[in-house]
């Protein structure tokens, strides 16, 4: 059975007569009468009962019937889907997000997608490092991410879309919380948590090089690979922690946010690899452009 022979059947069906579905279907009569007994021989079944004045579909065409508009409209939806895709409607992008842009970008980026790109599907992984962000797209797992730059791959492309300075996030009653503002410099002796050393956080490199500058290197109580887990840390009294503004978005109970200076501002960035031609990509990238996400409007989104 082939889909043709489906495709005669319909037109028979519907008309209720040979002569008027061969002239929609642009053949002879003859051939399709022939068609249509090589699929009823080949079914096992009578599809259509015949007299000299009328042809009625059979109660094995009737149900047959259902099953051949449902397979018909299952070919239409493949086919829309398909253009859909090729044309970046349609399909799915695997987003990895650093951990202050799960709370503060996400929210931004679905809300785009879904308002203007609903046909995408966003694979969301949250709460990763720049380097894990980075392997993932090298190797393709990851479509785009939102990390901090510099990527070492020179392979991938960036665009920024935040630029911003720090804070340190203080458990409850810390003596610090009493003041608006504070220096890098007066953190000196505090037990600080930081993200594991071995992960090659860009947050902890801009920390550390703050400390430094102020003449002291940070003593690490503890380590969290996740943002929220150091925040957790922090409520409970563990130590406090220098991340990007942006960790305001994040309300806990038990911390409180006070800005830091002498600390040098932090970029966020969107990444992907150049060599990517996937149309969802470039639609995705297309819509960041048009709703102005990026900081560097005079960019050009092609080969680089």
């Amino acid at each position: 059975m082939e889909l043709r022979h489906l495709r005669y059947f319909l037109a028979v069906a519907e008309t209720c007569h040979f002569g008027q579905a061969a002239e929609r279907l642009q053949m002879a009569q003859p051939p399709l009468s022939q068609q249509i007994r090589q699929l009823e021989t080949e079914l096992g079944a009578a599809l259509f009962a015949r007299t000299t004045r009328s042809v009625s579909l059979t109660p094995a065409g009737e149900a047959f019937l259902g099953d051949v508009r449902r397979i018909f409209r299952s070919i239409d939806d493949a086919a829309s889907r398909a253009r859909r895709i090729a044309d970046g409607k349609a399909g799915t992008i695997r987003i990895g997000l650093t951990g202050t842009a799960s709370y503060t970008h996400l929210p931004v980026l679905a809300r785009l997608i879904k308002e203007e790109l609903p046909g995408l599907s966003l694979d969301i992984h949250t709460e990763m490092l720049t380097r894990a962000i980075e392997s993932g797209l090298v190797t393709g797992e990851l479509d785009v991410g939102v990390l901090r730059p510099p990527v070492l791959d020179k392979s991938l492309a960036t665009r920024p879309i935040a630029r911003e300075g720090f804070v340190v996030a203080l458990p409850e009653g810390h003596r610090f919380t009493a003041v608006n503002a504070l220096t890098i410099g007066e953190l000196r002796g505090e037990d600080f948590i930081m993200y594991p050393a071995e992960l090659r956080s860009v947050v902890n490199d801009t920390v550390i090089r703050a400390c430094s500058a102020a003449g002291y290197h940070p003593r690490v109580a503890h380590e969290a690979a996740e943002t929220s887990t150091q925040l957790s840390l922090v409520a409970a009294g563990l130590g406090v922690a220098v991340l990007p503004d942006s960790v305001r978005g994040i309300s806990l109970a038990g911390a409180q946010y006070r800005s830091v200076t002498g600390i040098d501002e932090i970029e966020l960035a969107l990444a992907w690899r150049r060599t990517d031609e996937s149309a969802p990509v470039d639609s995705f990238l297309s819509t960041l452009e048009d709703n102005r996400i990026f900081l560097d409007s005079s960019y050009f989104l092609g080969p680089s």
